[in-house]
């Protein structure tokens, strides 16, 4: 079983910073990818960030210049650098996660519960 658990998320003004961080545990095998999605209300999940074991990043157009997404493959960690934040940037983070376990034969996505991220005067 293989546990995703964010953390960091919380209310910032316009044009400050936050740092998310997502820390996968459990009978892991392989990561392949760590990626951070947003769903905001009313709207449905989109991609901001992810990055794959073979060093390829993708961003959202939206976040591209303002969101830094770094991994620590020693502790199974993902973090997510949002910079210049806007009131748009407002969601409930997520993080994802491409696993394989020790007794699974291919790999899975795994989801935490998600943080929340506000951004407002």
């Amino acid at each position: 079983q293989v546990h995703v658990v964010e953390s960091g998320g919380g209310l910032v003004q316009p044009g400050g910073s936050l740092r998310l961080s997502c820390v996968t545990s459990g009978s892991i095998a392989n990561i392949r990818s760590m990626g951070w999605y947003r769903q905001a209300p009313g709207k449905e999940r989109e991609l901001v960030a992810a990055k794959f074991s073979g060093g390829t990043t993708n961003y959202a157009d939206s976040v591209k210049g303002r969101f830094t997404i770094s991994r620590d493959n020693a502790r199974n960690t993902v973090y997510l650098q949002m910079n210049s934040l806007k009131p748009e940037d407002t969601a409930v983070y997520c993080c994802n996660v491409d696993v394989l376990t020790l007794y699974s034969g291919s790999y899975y996505s795994a989801w935490g519960q998600g943080t929340r991220v506000t951004v407002s005067s």
